[in-house]
């Protein structure tokens, strides 16, 4: 293989170690909502009172009798922070790279008919992001990652008989991406360049089916499957200060970039038990299939083109959760949840864009009935992350170290009302 050839493959390469992040490596079951947020997800699949139910698990709109919108917001407040104990290219930790987002959320049911149900969900299913500072000690790996996913996704509901009911639905999701990485120039008094993709986007599809059967007054089971969606991001690609031959020609051929992956499948079941007409219990498990995201395209494309594969070796993950909630002097609601999801990835495999080990939801959540038609809902979560390490070597350098500091805190309001 000849310089040029080699050095269009390491041009490549840059952006195969530095796919996107998804937050925690899995999707996102705080959507804004009491159920969603207070029960740290737990809720969801046998959702039969929320019209979130649209989305988490359609076959549960059937539980509701009238038309219901509930409408969300929550802000994530992240803190991450890497402590390294190598560092050959120098530089700094990054302070804390975890950026504060804001996400809204809107969900509607509509009976068409006595057994029909018409459901509505806009929400943010899963992204996040990281920026360590131009400065960062894996700078050659990634610097800046950020991936905005919205979904719109309408649904259908059909009750079967006064035990079960199914639903089905399809989610539209737009994926937004930003990436930076440093480019190591050789050379002792050569600077660091950089390499810019912005605005890659795309539009995908997700088909998802849902099940709710009440075996008894007390117990109902829920489970839901979500399809995997194929995303093809293409946006605009900058390399900035790459003075160094032959670099500086290779890298004046490309302005696009494209980013193919897959956001994977999922199978959740749950069930819920009425143990008094006040208080209900509530469990579920789930796998998600991230191996599968670990399979990244990579494409450079102007004047020049180059594309690369590679997998990131992610494993599947595993969650698994339990949740209360409690309705006491008719009109207030207090909920709260515990769950536990696997890593999707090794520690050998562990990359600067993924702060992620295996990792603990608490939440809680308070509702209160203004009347019979209005309720509104305040809820909070606390994700830890874990405290994974990180060894990695990126263009020639080693930076290795943990992230000590590492979780997310999720504050929500809603408001539910019925027509």
């Amino acid at each position: 293989m000849n310089l040029c050839k080699q050095t269009l493959l390491c041009v490549s390469t840059l952006f195969l170690m530095s796919s996107p992040v998804l937050a925690g490596g899995a999707y996102l079951t705080e959507l804004g909502s009491p159920l969603s947020v207070g029960t740290a997800g737990v809720g969801n699949v046998t959702n039969t009172i929320g019209a979130d139910s649209a989305f988490t698990n359609p076959a549960g709109m059937t539980g509701l009798a009238e038309s219901t919108i509930l409408a969300g917001s929550q802000v994530l407040i992240p803190t991450i922070r890497f402590d390294s104990d190598v560092a050959t290219a120098g530089g700094s930790d990054g302070g804390n790279s975890g950026t504060v987002a804001a996400i809204p959320s809107l969900f509607a049911v509509a009976p068409l008919t006595e057994d029909w149900r018409l459901g509505f969900g806009l929400s943010v299913p899963t992204g996040g992001g990281v920026d360590y500072g131009r400065d960062f000690v894996g700078r050659y790996q990634a610097y800046k990652s950020e991936l905005a996913v919205i979904s719109i996704s309408p649904s259908v509901a059909y009750r079967i008989n006064e035990r079960l009911s199914l639903g089905a639905g399809v989610s539209f999701i737009y994926s937004d991406m930003d990436l930076r990485i440093a480019i190591n120039q050789p050379g002792p008094s050569s600077s660091d360049g950089r390499a810019e993709m912005s605005e890659l986007d795309d539009w995908g599809y997700q088909g998802f089916v849902g099940v709710t059967y009440k075996a008894t007054e007390q117990l109902t089971f829920g489970a839901v499957y979500l399809s995997e969606a194929d995303v093809e991001l293409e946006g605009d690609l900058e390399f900035k200060n790459v003075t160094v031959p032959p670099l500086n020609l290779l890298t004046s051929q490309f302005n696009k970039a494209q980013v193919d992956f897959t956001y994977p499948q999922m199978l959740r079941v749950g069930l819920k038990y009425k143990l008094t007409d006040d208080t209900v219990l509530m469990a579920d498990v789930d796998w998600e299939d991230w191996s599968a995201f670990g399979d990244t395209r990579i494409g450079l494309n102007g004047s020049g083109t180059a594309i690369q594969s590679f997998d990131r070796d992610f494993d599947d993950t595993w969650h698994i959760g339990f949740a209360a909630a409690h309705r006491f002097a008719e009109v207030h609601t207090i909920t709260g949840g515990i769950s536990y999801d696997s890593s999707p990835v090794s520690d050998s495999k562990r990359t600067a864009d993924l702060p992620v080990d295996e990792h603990f939801r608490l939440s809680a959540a308070y509702g209160r009935e203004f009347s019979e038609k209005l309720n509104i809902a305040l809820g909070g979560t606390f994700l830890w992350l874990g405290d994974g390490k990180m060894d990695q070597v990126a263009q020639g350098e080693r930076f290795k170290g943990e992230f000590s500091t590492n979780h997310i805190i999720f504050l929500s309001a809603s408001l539910k009302y019925v027509f």
